[in-house]
């Protein structure tokens, strides 16, 4: 860590002190969309997560994309669905993976094929869609406000030591 002066005064950063290179540590950019298929919100359960854990399908940005044709392209992928319309819901924060979340509301079709990184999918209707108190979560509550829903949270409870 070696202290620099920058554009807006002393920042101490990641630096090598022979070559001067700056390791920059931005977020990166990961894409998230809240798919509308056949008038329901289609929720992933990631492979390596728990059962009964559900969320958008996201994916990072790769070079070349556009955010829209990346979404898009990660759908696809993901899913095998084909994105018809796309509308931007917002950017989110998520500092404690060091992304930035750019959402959209996708409409989808076609018949669902999940990756090898996909366990499952539900579909829900909207009003009966929790959300989670952290990064896509605040995305698909802001969609669920768009469409005159007012967002559920799940109470993420972590158990006492010893309870099960």
């Amino acid at each position: 860590m070696i202290k620099q002066m920058e554009d807006g005064g002393d920042k101490v950063r990641l630096r090598c002190a022979a070559c001067g290179y700056t390791h920059w540590n931005n977020p990166t950019p990961v894409l998230a969309a809240v798919i509308e298929y056949e008038g329901k919100v289609l929720l992933a359960q990631n492979a390596a997560w728990p059962a009964k854990t559900f969320a958008l399908i996201t994916g990072f940005m790769e070079a070349g994309d556009t955010p829209e044709g990346g979404i898009a392209r990660e759908i696809l992928e993901e899913t095998s669905l084909a994105t018809s319309a796309l509308t931007l819901i917002g950017v989110y924060d998520f500092q404690r993976m060091n992304q930035i979340i750019i959402a959209y509301h996708a409409v989808c079709h076609g018949q669902v094929r999940l990756s090898p990184e996909l366990a499952d999918y539900r579909l829900l209707a909207p009003e009966s869609v929790k959300c989670w108190p952290a990064g896509t979560g605040y995305a698909l509550a802001d969609w669920l406000k768009s469409r005159g829903h007012t967002p559920q949270f799940v109470d993420f409870v972590k158990p006492t030591p010893g309870q099960n």
